[in-house]
């Protein structure tokens, strides 16, 4: 009985094996999960523009390496809700063979996808989410954070109007793990430059009407209304403050995650003059600028955003690693691959993935144009200072990531 059983589990073993050598690529087809806000307040920042982006990685990439790998992109809107974006990723995993999960806004459902992944041993790779945890205490061998984070924004545009006298703060804060993480790290700029931060407000994600929460931050006294939100949440708040003349009484808007449609939804009338941290602009150089007007042909004549100039670059990278390695069902190796490889593409130029998942590279502080010194569609953003790679994300060592020995 036993030498039977034995038998058969060295049979069933062998068989393993000649089925994983004959079909390292899962199905036989590498699949990719575009996951994320699809109607809601960052659909414009990501949304169809990120499936959009993913489309171009896919055929640039087969193109320009004549790869065999068969390649198929699907997708679908988490709502924003945590339970619909764990939900999703279990089925697309258990069901429907995806590999990898690719952009991932809000950070709630970005932790919450980041976990399923992990017991599944398989991908993702965060553009668009931006909880400085997903690389801290949160990290998994799964998990790649692509484009921004909250630390890089606070130590970008936070230290920078400190530096220029913006001392004293009211927080005006998207209630999730975002907003909480925006806050924390750019509260923690602030006190540590030397400034004061003389109270905070939550707003839950989706609001309209701004009007109590921006009275609370007009009475602080505040030099600074920090706003620790993205999106139509953003903009609304944005457009309201300059209704409620807080602007025009001394006060000044720090918006803490702006993107390049946030603006265009603003115009510069409005927005001329906010301080900006981005790690990619359309109009940077050449490169940026030939991609992102074929980016526009694709999609209703609108510019990218640093995160859907991210979906793109990030998955060209993890391409390269899947072919590299004829192996796209071992997540963790595929990631462990992803490390070993410099990253260079031509958006965000050459950097590197760190051990916590971390990719590394330039970042940008911008001040939005005045309308006058804008000369043509989307010219927006002029620089003010390049952050260098080494210098715009936490270090290594501060960060309480469990892979970093």
């Amino acid at each position: 009985m036993k030498r039977t059983m034995l038998s058969t589990l060295i049979a069933g073993f062998g068989l393993a094996l000649t089925g994983g050598a004959q079909a390292a690529i899962s199905d036989g087809v590498v699949r990719i999960g575009v996951l994320n806000d699809m109607s809601g307040p960052y659909a414009d920042l990501a949304g169809p523009g990120s499936v959009v982006a993913a489309k171009m990685a896919v055929e640039d990439y087969v193109k320009q390496t004549g790869s065999k790998l068969k390649i198929e992109i699907v997708s679908a809107d988490h709502q924003n809700k945590p339970d619909v974006g764990s939900s999703i990723t279990r089925k697309w995993i258990d069901s429907d063979g995806v590999d990898m999960i690719l952009d991932v806004p809000t950070s709630s459902v970005a932790l919450a996808v980041a976990q399923v992944v992990k017991e599944k041993n398989k991908l993702m790779l965060n553009s668009t989410g931006g909880s400085s945890d997903l690389t801290g205490k949160a990290c998994t061998p799964n998990t790649v954070h692509w484009t921004y984070d909250t630390w890089m924004l606070a130590h970008g545009t936070g230290s920078a109007v400190v530096k220029n006298g913006g001392d004293t703060w009211f927080f005006i804060t998207a209630d999730y793990a975002f907003g909480h993480a925006l806050e924390k790290d750019t509260a923690d700029v602030v006190k540590a430059s030397g400034g004061k931060v003389l109270g905070a407000v939550r707003v839950p994600l989706g609001t309209t009407d701004f009007s109590s929460f921006l009275l609370q931050a007009q009475s602080s006294k505040a030099k600074i209304v920090g706003l620790a939100n993205a999106g139509n949440d953003t903009i609304n708040s944005i457009k309201q403050a300059a209704e409620f003349g807080i602007v025009a009484g001394g006060q000044k808007m720090a918006g803490l995650l702006v993107f390049l449609s946030d603006i265009h939804g603003l115009g510069l009338k409005t927005a001329q003059g906010l301080q900006v941290t981005t790690t990619f602009y359309w109009d940077m150089n050449d490169a940026t600028r030939a991609w992102s007007k074929r980016f526009g042909a694709l999609h209703g004549n609108r510019m990218p955003t640093m995160v859907q100039a991210g979906v793109y670059a990030g998955l060209l990278h993890y391409l390269k690693a899947v072919d590299a390695l004829q192996e796209d069902a071992d997540g963790a190796k595929v990631v462990v691959k992803m490390k070993e490889m410099p990253t260079d593409d031509p958006l965000f130029g050459k950097g590197s993935i760190r051990v916590d998942g971390r990719k590394i590279h330039p970042a940008y502080l911008v001040e939005v144009k005045k309308p006058a010194e804008s000369k043509y569609a989307y010219d927006y953003y002029k620089v003010l200072q390049t952050i260098p790679a080494d210098q715009a994300f936490r270090p290594l060592k501060d960060g309480n990531c469990p892979l970093v020995k």
